[in-house]
Parts: structure tokens; C-alpha cells; sequence
């Protein structure tokens, strides 16, 4: 893959991501032109626009950049590290480890916005450590870490409605977070939320050599001196503060990060180099494009995004799972 055509492909889809959100803030139930949103960022547009578009319009899009952006390069970066293509924070129980954490800070601390963001990232990380530290004892297949963290998935999600029930009193938009969404944005989260996923993603660029590495395998990143244990740590540190910071923010999004990564490769290939910006606008772009037909077609309703992300990435996974068993067919 040469550098000018992946640059290229990371410039057109740049390009087309800004289109998109101003396309974003302008469509809903009322309709806001780009001449009017100019004259409102320069102070003379109508006071019903601005409020719009900087209370919730403008707050909404920021929030689909930030998470589609996270969960993309947190499936990255978990694809790397444990080496295996099907895996993804939705797959293997990260999201759902956050979300438990989250759903247990809004019930003991319903009041403590600023303590979400890093409960999810508590939950997310232990949920993966538990799947990392099954595939080091174990030695188990890429097929049998996909079941077990199918397994991890489930039980996290019954103890999060678990505690739903017992404390549903304090608990509002239960079912909307489990679904996943921006209906109701909170920017009390939004704000230490995405400072961490823009810091984290900023993290794992800087350190792109060394997940470059680590996708050669153990033996081969060893033999070149790279500190294997301590990357494959800290890498997996970063993939749940950027699972867990999202899920604060949306609720439980799914397959964003396993779709992204996939697409990027196939696009712009396998260096990291390339792979992690196109897969953070390509994440940007999937939850941009999700939200904004989840909130216009079925105007005045509004469908949660999740469900359209659900649509996208189900088939998707299923395509990945068969594709592989003819493979091992054929070989």
C-alpha cells in the first residue's frame, strides 16, 4: 500500500466526515442552512438557531465524532493485541463490563457525573483483563476467546439489568442505555468523557510503532526487543478507557468497533500508521451517518442508534464468521 493512495483515501474520507456534520447539524425537525449556521458561528444569526444548534444540535454531533471515533480505534488496538480480526469491545464484553460500571455509579452516586467516565473505564478494563488473561492460560482459540467473551457479554449485561430492577428508582433511561443513543446527551459526562478518548486516541498514535510490532506475534516482537508484556498491557489500558469513556457517553453501542477496523485494512491496509486515523474517521463516519438517519427518517420519532448500528454490524459479523469457515474449509 503506498503512502499517497492511503493518504488520499484519509483525505477524501476527512473531507467527506465534515459534509457530513454539517449535513448533521442542519437536518431535523427544523431544518437550519448552512448560510444560517455561518451567520450564527459569526454572531448574527437567529437567537431560535443558535439555541439549536448550541444546545443540541452541535453537542450531539461532537458526542457521535468523539464515541465513533473511540469505540473504532479501541476495536483496533483490541485486534491487535490479541491478534484476532473477529475480536471487538461489543464482542468480547468490554462494552458490557463498562456498562455495568456505569449503571452501578448512576445507582450508588446518581449525582456524580464526573465519576462515570471512570467508572466505565473500571468496568471495561476489567472485563478485559478477564478475556486476556483466559486467552494467556488457556492458550485458547480465536474462536473459543470469541464464545467466552460472548459468555463474559451476557453475564455482565443480566448483572447490569439486575441491578436495574433492585434500583430503579434512581436509575432514568435504563432502557435507552442499553440500547444506545444521544437523545439525551449529558454534557456534564460529554466533556471529561471526550477529553479522555481525545488523550487516549492521541496515545495510541504516538505509539503506533509499537502495536505495529506487537502484530508480528509474541516471538518476533520479543526478538526485536520490545517489551511485549508491558505494551500488550498498556495497550489494552487504553483500548478500555476508550470503550468505557464511549459508553459513558452513548450507552451500549455495538460492532463500531469491529466494522472499522476491518473496512480501514482493506482500504488503506494493514500499517498502523495508515489503519488508525482511517479507522477513527471511519468510526466518526458510521455513527454520524447511524444517528443522523436514526433521528430524520422517522421524524417526528426518533430511533435509537443503536439498533441501526445493530442493522449494519450483525450481518457483517455473521459474513466474518463465515468467510473464516470456508477458509479453514479449504485449507
Amino acid at each position: 500500500m503506498s503512502r499517497k493512495y492511503a493518504a488520499k483515501w484519509i483525505f477524501l474520507l476527512f473531507l467527506i466526515n465534515l459534509l457530513l456534520c454539517v449535513l448533521y447539524v442542519s437536518a431535523g425537525a427544523v431544518h437550519i442552512s448552512p448560510g444560517d449556521i455561518f451567520r450564527v458561528f459569526m454572531g448574527d444569526g437567529k437567537a431560535e438557531y443558535q439555541n439549536i444548534l448550541i444546545h443540541v444540535r452541535i453537542p450531539r454531533m461532537a458526542a457521535c465524532v468523539l464515541v465513533g471515533s473511540g469505540l473504532a480505534v479501541s476495536g483496533a488496538v483490541i485486534q491487535n493485541v490479541l491478534q484476532n480480526p473477529l475480536a471487538g469491545p461489543n464482542i468480547i464484553g468490554v462494552n458490557a463490563g463498562a456498562g455495568l460500571a456505569v449503571v452501578l455509579c448512576s445507582a450508588l452516586f446518581p449525582y456524580s457525573y464526573s465519576a462515570v467516565p471512570f467508572a466505565a473505564f473500571v468496568g471495561a478494563f476489567g472485563a478485559m483483563l478477564f478475556i486476556y488473561a483466559l486467552a494467556r492460560k488457556t492458550g485458547a482459540s480465536r474462536m473459543t476467546l470469541i464464545m467466552a467473551g460472548v459468555c463474559v457479554n451476557s453475564l455482565l449485561n443480566a448483572m447490569a439489568d439486575a441491578v436495574h430492577i433492585l434500583w430503579d428508582d434512581t436509575l432514568t433511561s435504563a432502557y435507552g442505555f442499553r440500547l444506545g443513543g444521544f437523545s439525551s446527551v449529558n454534557g456534564k459526562v460529554l466533556l471529561p468523557a471526550g477529553i479522555l478518548i481525545l488523550l487516549v486516541t492521541a496515545a495510541v498514535f504516538l505509539l503506533q510503532k509499537e502495536l505495529e510490532v506487537l502484530t508480528l506475534g509474541e516471538t518476533v516482537a520479543s526478538s526485536v526487543g520490545l517489551n511485549t508484556a508491558f505494551f500488550q498491557f498498556l495497550f489494552l489500558i487504553l483500548a478500555a478507557a476508550l470503550a468505557g469513556a464511549s459508553v459513558s457517553i452513548a450507552g451500549l453501542l455495538g460492532f463500531v468497533g469491529l466494522i472499522s477496523p476491518h473496512i480501514s485494512r482493506r482500504i488503506v491496509g494493514e500499517e498502523c500508521r495508515f489503519m488508525l486515523p482511517f479507522c477513527a474517521l471511519f468510526g466518526m463516519f458510521l455513527v454520524l451517518l447511524c444517528d443522523l438517519l436514526a433521528r430524520t427518517v422517522w421524524s417526528p420519532y426518533e430511533m435509537p442508534t443503536g439498533i441501526l448500528l445493530s442493522f449494519v454490524g450483525a450481518p457483517f459479523f455473521l459474513h466474518l464468521l463465515l468467510r473464516r469457515s470456508r477458509r479453514r474449509k479449504h485449507d
